[in-house]
């Protein structure tokens, strides 16, 4: 209890990182882990599993505006599920068979990588259906027919059924990253569905949301089964977390996301580099 008490800060930091995840509309676990590590100091396992636990409460709220506005495509997330749900397992396991040093290199070169997506890769909603399309996977899609999604506000979302396979591989690189430093899926997956699958934005975030919370929960509950979740800190974090969503739901809309990508990106970029520093510079 001493312990739990003298981490009550985890608590309004979560709230703030919660907050500014959702408004911006980048992954949670993008704070988290490195917070867990670099300031509480867990090690690599236990920040990862502590990342992906944390997030599974606080994409909570989108994943249910999300449902209840009809926006998943269910068929899509299956397929996706396929690839991610097998690598996130995998993902999980390696991360607590590898060295403490070598997996804070992984995942100092992890953020930088995904701070490359968010500085350098325009984010869904600013993609136009088709923008990158290959022909292979247009001649393919043709052959599969076309998807339908009615959503609640009666908006009629109708594109090819994308050719599977593309999508389950990005899904099982996404899972395998995802299950060794908590993040990872959404960044590879979601700007392929919409200039790739010509899947219209909204129904390509939705989907990703959708299929991250269970990689999520499965990435979790592997690594907990390695190191036991550390629940003086995700005794914070959880309620942080289900706070700071419920505002960042509320004032993403007023955030301008253009520039939070790229300034996150930025600051995601730094930490990598510090971590990197820390394990092998000084």
């Amino acid at each position: 209890m001493d312990t739990f008490s003298q981490l009550w800060w985890v608590f309004p930091a979560s709230i703030v990182f919660s907050t500014v995840a959702i408004g911006s509309g980048v992954s949670g676990a993008l704070f988290f882990s490195p917070f867990f590590m670099l300031v509480v100091g867990l090690t690599p396992v236990q920040a990862v599993g502590a990342g992906l636990l944390t997030e599974v409460f606080g994409m909570g709220n989108g994943l249910r505006s999300y449902v209840r506005a009809k926006l998943v495509d269910y068929a899509t997330a299956r397929w996706l599920l396929l690839g991610a749900v097998p690598s996130v397992i995998v993902g999980a396991i390696a991360a607590d068979l590898l060295s403490d040093r070598l997996l804070k290199g992984i995942f100092g070169i992890g953020l930088l990588v995904l701070a490359a997506f968010l500085i350098l890769v325009r984010s869904p909603e600013e993609c136009d259906p088709g923008d990158r399309a290959v022909p292979l996977i247009d001649r393919k899609s043709e052959e599969k027919g076309t998807t339908v999604v009615r959503a609640r506000d009666g908006t009629v979302y109708e594109y090819p059924t994308c050719w599977r396979p593309p999508g389950v591989l990005l899904a099982a690189v996404g899972g395998a990253v995802t299950g060794m430093i908590s993040a990872g899926l959404p960044e590879i997956s979601t700007t392929q569905l919409v200039v790739r699958c010509r899947i219209p934005p909204r129904v390509a975030i939705a989907t990703s949301v959708f299929t991250l919370a269970v990689v999520a929960a499965v990435g979790a509950g592997i690594h907990a089964l390695a190191a036991p979740p550390v629940w003086q800190v995700v005794g914070w974090s959880i309620p942080g977390v289900l706070i700071g969503s419920t505002i960042g739901s509320r004032v993403g809309k007023y955030l301008p996301a253009k520039v939070m990508e790229k300034g996150l990106g930025v600051v995601f970029g730094g930490v990598g580099i510090l971590v990197l520093a820390l394990e092998f510079m000084l």
